[in-house]
């Protein structure tokens, strides 16, 4: 039921819900990265010390470009699963940003995301008026392509050298979705 203003949550489904970072996070969040370190790399690295998360964070809730959730898992005191974030938003005529992610070890293969990204899409959709959303993947994260495509992100490109990560310039496959296409709530993909 998203969007409920008695929830601890900016938007929910029957599983998750998500919420904006907290600086109160860290210490659940840096724990979840280290044990998530193997599921992660080489594809992304969240921060996993103190010191890390709250810079991580101060941008996330300071900054008007960016825009982070935490993943909740609901019945499990509120456990953090995972995390979703648009960076890079742009309003004007473009009204887009870029999404990352990455589920926690423990959520791992379970939906969780899934679910958590649809209700990410509709918020950034609805209430944050944005009207299209990215998401670059590299070729071979194919976890993070299937992710991309349960939720109704289509490929539109290739971006050779795009990012540096992992001490090189990666390859990444753009992903997009604007806010004409997104399928109704509680349609599974074909």
């Amino acid at each position: 039921m998203p969007y409920d203003d008695s929830s601890p949550y900016l938007a929910e489904g029957p599983r998750v819900g998500v919420r904006h970072f907290t600086y109160a996070d860290g210490a659940e969040f840096t724990a979840r990265a280290r044990e998530s370190k193997d599921l992660h790399h080489p594809w992304l690295f969240p921060p996993d010390s103190t010191a890390a998360y709250a810079t991580y964070a101060g941008r996330l809730i300071e900054d008007p470009a960016k825009a982070g959730f935490l993943v909740c898992e609901k019945g499990a005191d509120g456990a953090l699963a995972g995390f979703i974030n648009i960076n890079n938003i742009v309003e004007g005529a473009f009204q887009c940003g870029a999404l990352g992610y990455g589920a926690f070890a423990h959520a791992a293969g379970r939906g969780l995301m899934r679910e958590a990204l649809e209700l990410v899409v509709r918020y950034a959709f609805g209430p944050m008026g944005l009207h299209r959303l990215e998401i670059n993947v590299q070729p071979a994260n194919t976890a993070s392509i299937a992710l991309a495509r349960a939720c109704g992100f289509r490929l539109e490109g290739f971006s050779p050298d795009m990012l540096f990560i992992d001490g090189a310039w990666r390859d990444h496959e753009r992903w997009a979705i604007t806010k004409e296409v997104l399928r109704p709530a509680g349609r599974d993909s074909a």
